[in-house]
């Protein structure tokens, strides 16, 4: 179930008079017992969440080469979305929460229609915050901030706008992604509890029981005081996770999934080899089945059709490469030990994916 929550969030500080802090600084997230019973993974991205990272990935110019055609194109098919959010999503510091509303998990369509219904209060309250002396809102956002019904239906247009040119022909590949690393986790969370999934989240990360430590733009403690935390992998995050600047709503820590590091060097992948002998296709589902995925996620990872992800499955499993389990409606591929020899030594799956959005 999606539950609604106010307040505000951060990605690079907490507020104008934090962006100074020097480096090293960490969050701290406080786990009870109960606090570990109730660790959930976010079962797909978030729709607004995306957007509004996206945001900062499109003007990030310390950004690596990642991102770099992604970002050119984007650009390039703007019709103004960009100046008109710039006040609102700044590159760095705080922006509103009701930007991201949870429905977000529901689809954008979901998440819009639940930010034109955000209370005039709470939009005078967050939106307060944007507004310093040296930095005037513009006069549309001052009237959202106002209660204007109008003006929260025209930034509800803009980010629909913006999300159709920036994220959603990618989304595709940025489901994939996002269910790569559930399933990692998830593997992580069968083999030993929540301590091994805790254990498992990347490097900017560090689980101290019964500390979760994360690289951060200021030093803070959050205390879960039983409420649980979300986990919610994103595609578009940058360098360290984001969290709510009120500790008293429920928990939800977004971070970003790990990307491959560009390759400084020429290289002859071995995938390439895989991909001669069993053929280009059939190479890309054994590298999307991963810790295991239906055929619908097997479809989107490695980016063909779902008929063709459920015929090349059959002949994989046929060759003793895949197994096959029904659950339901659905069917659950994973890789046999002779289709994990196989693929012994590739690239990780996310490659492909990562290559076509670089």
């Amino acid at each position: 179930m999606v539950t609604a929550r106010v307040g505000v969030h951060t990605q690079a500080c907490r507020g104008p008079t934090e962006e100074t802090k020097g480096g090293g600084s960490v969050l701290r997230v406080h786990f009870s017992g109960l606090d570990l019973a109730r660790v959930r993974i976010a079962a797909r991205p978030d729709a607004l969440w995306e957007t509004v990272l996206s945001f900062h990935r499109l003007r990030d110019r310390r950004d690596d080469s990642a991102f770099g055609k992604w970002r050119s194109e984007t650009r390039g098919k703007l019709n103004g979305e960009a100046r008109l959010l710039a006040p609102l999503v700044p590159t760095r510091g705080y922006f509103p929460d009701f930007l991201t509303p949870a429905e977000g998990l529901l689809g954008l369509a979901d998440a819009l229609a639940a930010l034109r219904e955000t209370p005039a209060d709470r939009l005078h309250t967050e939106l307060s915050r944007l507004s310093t002396a040296a930095r005037p809102l513009p006069s549309w956002i001052r009237a959202m901030a106002d209660g204007e019904t109008r003006a929260l239906g025209r930034l509800a247009t803009i980010l629909q706008g913006y999300y159709e040119v920036a994220v959603a022909p990618h989304w595709a590949r940025i489901q994939g992604r996002i269910e790569a690393d559930r399933a990692a986790r998830g593997r992580a969370l069968l083999d030993g509890g929540a301590d091994r999934l805790l254990a498992s989240l990347p490097p900017m990360m560090r689980w101290r029981p019964p500390v979760l430590e994360a690289d951060y733009p200021v030093d803070r403690d959050l205390h879960l005081n039983g409420r649980g935390l979300l986990l919610l992998p994103s595609y578009f995050c940058r360098r360290t996770p984001v969290t709510f600047h009120n500790p008293d709503l429920t928990p939800v820590l977004v971070y970003p999934v790990e990307h491959p590091a560009p390759r400084l060097t020429p290289h002859v992948p071995s995938e390439r080899c895989l991909g001669r002998l069993v053929g280009k296709t059939r190479s890309a589902i054994l590298q999307g089945v991963g810790v295991g995925c239906t055929t619908s996620e097997l479809a989107r990872r490695a980016d063909v059709s779902l008929a063709s992800a459920s015929q090349h499955a059959t002949v994989l499993r046929d060759a003793g490469l895949l197994t096959t389990l029904r659950q339901g409606n659905a069917v659950l591929h994973t890789l046999t030990p002779l289709g994990a020899a196989l693929l012994r030594g590739a690239r990780p799956a996310e490659d492909a994916a990562y290559e076509r959005l670089a």
